[in-house]
């Protein structure tokens, strides 16, 4: 199965760990289910191309779904999340990209 950058990288991880590890040249991002590590990295480099990074790792992972409850007006109701990948990119030193600098 063929996947374009864009399909592959699907948006990135917005959140006090992740930004603080920005600072630090590591970047997360949500990923495509069956994207491996060649994939990944091949991806950010494709879409980050005008920065010119380079990437010197990625560390994959896929969250597990968990139950979720909550109480309504009928009882409770109990229900699952969506499991979801995420990949967690380190550039080379003294890189960085921008898109995550303003947030």
């Amino acid at each position: 199965m063929t996947l374009t950058a864009h399909e592959i990288i699907l948006r990135p991880i917005i959140s006090e760990k992740s930004m603080d590890e920005s600072g630090r040249g590591k970047y997360t991002f949500a990923v495509h289910d069956d994207a491996n590590k060649i994939q990944i990295k091949a991806a950010v480099e494709e879409l980050f191309a005008k920065e010119n990074v380079t990437v010197v790792s990625v560390n994959v992972l896929t969250t597990k779904r968990k139950e979720k409850r909550r109480g309504t007006r009928r009882g409770r109701i109990t229900g699952w999340t969506t499991p979801w990948r995420k990949a967690i990119v380190t550039l080379a030193a003294g890189q960085k990209i921008e898109f995550f600098e303003g947030v």
